[in-house]
């Protein structure tokens, strides 16, 4: 079983964001190198990014996303209330 890796977010030493410093394309070997930010989706928490794209998967319908979380539609509209909240501070 492969174990996949998760792209860290914050500096585990001083808690900042971190940044991207070096691409990398595997089929031939050409490396972008600078300081680059971080789209904003990649920004959030896996779970955040789980539950963005069950949204967009739901066609934004936070009723079938209530039902296929086994959660009422006012906790999910607080969710996506949260994630919008999060989004418009680091975008």
């Amino acid at each position: 079983m492969e174990i996949k890796k998760r792209l860290p977010l914050q500096c585990p030493g001083c808690d900042t964001s971190l940044k991207v410093s070096e691409l990398f394309c595997e089929q031939c070997g050409t490396k972008v190198c600078g300081e680059f930010e971080l789209p904003p989706l990649a920004r959030l928490t896996e779970k955040e990014q789980t539950f963005v794209l069950d949204f967009v998967k739901a066609s934004g319908s936070l009723k079938d996303m209530a039902k296929s979380m086994g959660l009422s539609y006012p906790t999910v509209r607080n969710l996506l209330d949260d994630l919008i909240i999060k989004l418009n501070k680091i975008s």
